[in-house]
């Protein structure tokens, strides 16, 4: 009985237990940095926060410039 229940056990934690893992992989932030804004640009507020906007796309102002955002 004991010798059955000891392969149990261990049938079971040899079943649950995996070597492998998951390995995600992060892709670096391709972000391009505009220093310095067109002449026509619009000033466009959405949700409280600011955004300038030119050639149809939406801009956020950082300290090195700014970048394209998804709004």
């Amino acid at each position: 009985m004991r010798v059955l229940l000891m392969v149990l056990m261990m049938s079971f934690c040899l079943i649950s237990t995996s070597c492998a893992r998951r390995v995600v992989v992060k892709q670096p932030n391709k972000k391009v940095v505009i220093v310095k804004r067109p002449a026509k640009y619009k000033v466009v507020r959405v949700n409280g926060r600011k955004y300038y906007v030119w050639n149809g796309r939406y801009h956020r102002k950082t300290s090195r410039g700014y970048v394209v955002v998804r709004v």
